[in-house]
């Protein structure tokens, strides 16, 4: 799954549209539900940010998680400890292809489940 296709999953599926809050960052979207919690962002990251060689960027996605599910989830290809977000309670998912798309849907509906209250 890349940046587009979750972008326009999350608008169908949650009928949520992405906001754009620092202009410092313009690739940097958040979906938020209407009490205003963010259950999903989409950002460029530099690779080594990541623990990944190379200094090119890539897309993430960051979701809110059960803690308890987090380090069996950190096994898996394409997901990583949190980018710039407590990495007890968030995980980052490569939106380059490599994490599973199934794995990305189910990440964005327990991080929405997660952050409606």
């Amino acid at each position: 799954m890349n940046r587009n296709e979750l972008k326009q999953f999350i608008e169908s599926e949650f009928e949520v549209k992405p906001d754009k809050p620092w202009e410092k960052y313009p690739d940097n979207e958040v979906f938020r539900h209407r009490n205003g919690k963010w259950f999903a962002l989409i950002m460029s990251v530099k690779k080594d940010k990541l623990g990944l060689t190379g200094i090119d960027s890539m897309d993430i996605a960051n979701f809110k998680c059960d803690t308890l599910m987090i380090g069996s989830l950190l096994e898996e290809k394409g997901i990583y400890p949190a980018y710039h977000m407590n990495k007890n309670h968030w995980i980052s998912a490569a939106l380059d292809g490599s994490a599973d798309d199934d794995t990305i849907k189910m990440l964005l509906n327990m991080s929405y489940s997660l952050t409606d209250k």
